[in-house]
């Protein structure tokens, strides 16, 4: 087996070992510019899941949106601070 993080259908599962269970939040979405491969979403799935609070973060890289999915309403400043660091830039929230 292969020791790659993704999936036959190119979504990730990096550090998702029990995809199936659902994780109870608020959901949060973001349109995030500069993504364009595994491993941006690779980064942004650790940088951003390392918040406390955070719980899951699911990365459309086709659509250039983040979802954050979290505890409570995150702080969209620090969220874009965390993203920026990364190399990327949030352009808001998406709908």
């Amino acid at each position: 087996m292969s020791s790659s993080c993704c999936t036959p259908d190119n979504s990730c599962n990096a550090g998702n070992t029990e995809q199936s269970v659902a994780i109870e939040g608020v959901r949060t979405l973001y349109a995030v510019s500069g993504m364009t491969c595994g491993h941006c979403k690779d980064t942004l799935t650790t940088a951003i899941g390392a918040l406390d609070g955070v719980s899951r973060v699911e990365v459309d890289l086709e659509a250039g949106q983040v979802a954050v999915i979290s505890a409570a309403e995150p702080d969209d400043k620090v969220i874009a601070g965390v993203v920026d660091d990364a190399g990327y830039e949030v352009t808001g929230r998406a709908a």
